[in-house]
């Protein structure tokens, strides 16, 4: 089953709106959001050191479990527009598997 990875750069909303129309897509098997698995470390001496993160858009990754080829491609689609609609911006990475 195909993997299609997905990173969105844009706030916790914008997320949702992309797993929620994904999980109403015909065709997949499973969405995960997978952001914020490993630990950030931050190197005490850094001119940022304990500075806060939270200024400007987020980035969030999707796990997206697709049944063929042909729903990746109208996943690409939909994702597409909506990020067009929503101002936010998008990566993919695909992985056969």
């Amino acid at each position: 089953m195909p993997l299609l990875r997905i990173r969105i750069i844009g706030n916790a909303d914008d997320t949702l709106a992309v797993t929620a129309l994904l999980q109403g897509l015909e065709g997949i098997e499973h969405v995960e959001e997978t952001d914020d698995l490993m630990t950030h470390l931050d190197d005490e001496d850094s001119s940022s050191a304990g500075l806060s993160d939270d200024i400007g858009p987020g980035i969030h990754e999707l796990e997206v479990h697709v049944g063929n080829d042909t729903t990746t491609q109208r996943v690409r689609d939909a994702v597409e527009l909506l990020a067009r609609e929503r101002g936010v911006v998008i990566e993919y990475e695909h992985d056969e598997g």
